[in-house]
């Protein structure tokens, strides 16, 4: 018996399983998808669904979409999962497509639960049979499928988004298993605390398979008392969660996700951001050395050249994370986390570095002006290289750029009290009799801080 088929006899499945909704009317939450008027749920009620992704988290809905489509399809619906199928599963069943709608006149639903697990060969051999209609494919997935998914196969299905459930609507459900005396527990009398429903509600991580499967654990491990209640406290229920759940994946949303906000919240000046970001990757067991990475990227990218000691912090636990390793390497990880997030900010480095890239690939690289090349050339005449060190202050003018491009300020510093005084500076060499615009702004902004 597989996930799609009806069982009368639910003994043996888990509560979660047990539970889930047969019809739209029992689902909770995602509304957005399966509301009156939705798109999806008129395609549903109509029976003419058209290939489509559902990505979401776990516990979240999707397969159960799934189910209650293969009980209403008048479609012959063919479940397969991507971990344990391949391509001869995909042209048997596209065969057997084909023969049911020539001579039974029915078409075929295949459901792909993880599809994001399929290869780019395997997603590719579906391309044909999705394009011409050969079956209409449901595909699940937990990881973004803009990144898992090929485009061509993506542009001939509908994507549907599903989220994760809040605490008040994984509070139904729980109320909803604990009444259920045909599928739930409500044979088994269970009392349930306030305070211990509702901790279970918020930290199930928007998951309903997690917050079921654990009040079935705590109900399971209860004994009923003389009357034959079982009272559930707090406390038996954060015996059975262990911890909250924490959503994140290494190689999925959740990690790029995450450290993103990680380094938009250095960027931000919010240290309290960063550390909860930083704690957030760490408990999940992340690679140290790629937040450690991202660290030295940021110092260069974003603080820069307003504290040129940020790339410094941030090398130094790099190397630390080499030297002492975890645990004891979130300290310095740490260290430099709040060093970049109160650091001045400047990317004015990674402007003038993207700028000339980009001159360079849209005019291709110019030729070095002669004075400046490694040595006498014949026909150099005159124009010769004037030694810095050889005249007063270590400066001289002359030309470093090729006369193509002369002229050009790739670097512009930013209004940090340190950039103020480079700028300063450069005006000066340049000659310049008085500042520029942004300058003089900037000049204004530090004197008023």
């Amino acid at each position: 018996m597989d996930l799609f088929e009806h069982a009368e006899d639910l003994s043996g499945m888990p509560l979660a399983a047990r539970m889930r909704p047969q019809d739209l009317a029992e689902m909770v939450g995602q509304q957005h998808l399966v509301g009156a008027q939705s798109v999806l749920r008129k395609a549903i009620e109509g029976d003419a669904l058209p290939s489509l992704i559902l990505h979401g988290p776990a516990g979240t809905g999707k397969t159960t979409l799934a189910h209650i489509i293969a009980q209403r399809t008048q479609c012959h619906f063919e479940p397969l999962s991507a971990v344990s199928s391949g391509v001869d599963d995909f042209r048997r069943v596209a065969r057997e497509s084909a023969d049911r709608r020539k001579f039974q006149d029915q078409g075929t639903v295949m459901f792909m639960d993880e599809v994001h697990r399929l290869n780019k060969a395997q997603q590719d051999t579906l391309l044909p049979y999705v394009e011409d209609g050969t079956f209409t494919l449901i595909g699940t997935t937990t990881e973004n499928p803009y990144f898992t998914v090929i485009s061509p196969l993506l542009s001939r299905c509908r994507l549907f988004t599903l989220y994760p459930l809040d605490a008040e609507q994984i509070t139904i459900l729980l109320h909803r298993a604990i009444a259920d005396s045909e599928r739930g527990l409500g044979e088994l009398r269970v009392d349930i605390e306030t305070k211990a429903l509702q901790h279970l509600a918020e930290n199930a991580g928007g998951d309903a398979r997690v917050a079921l499967n654990a009040l079935e654990l705590a109900v399971a491990t209860t004994p009923a008392d003389q009357g034959g209640d079982r009272h559930i406290s707090i406390d038996q229920i954060e015996e059975a969660l262990q911890q909250p759940v924490l959503k994140y994946d290494r190689a999925g949303d959740e990690h790029y996700d995450t450290i993103s906000a990680f380094i938009k919240s250095m960027r931000g000046s919010d240290p309290d951001a960063a550390i909860y970001w930083l704690a957030k990757m760490l408990e999940a067991g992340e690679d140290p050395r790629f937040v450690a990475r991202r660290l030295v990227i940021a110092a260069a990218e974003d603080v820069g050249l307003a504290d040129p000691t940020a790339l410094r912090v941030a090398l130094a636990a790099a190397d630390a994370v080499e030297y002492v390793g975890m645990p004891e390497a979130q300290i310095p990880l740490a260290m430099a986390t709040v060093h970049l997030s109160v650091a001045p900010k400047s990317n004015s480095a990674y402007l003038a570095i993207a700028a000339a890239r980009e001159d360079v690939r849209r005019e291709g690289g110019a030729k070095v002006p002669p004075h400046l090349s490694t040595g006498p050339r014949p026909g150099q005449g005159d124009n010769q290289y004037l030694y810095p060190h050889d005249y007063p202050g270590g400066w001289v003018a002359q030309g470093y750029l090729p006369t193509e491009v002369a002229g050009r300020e790739y670097y512009q510093p930013k209004d940090n009290p340190r950039e103020v005084k480079i700028a300063e500076y450069l005006r000066k060499l340049r000659g310049d009799p008085k500042p520029r615009d942004d300058q003089v702004k900037g000049d204004k902004n530090e004197s008023a801080n």
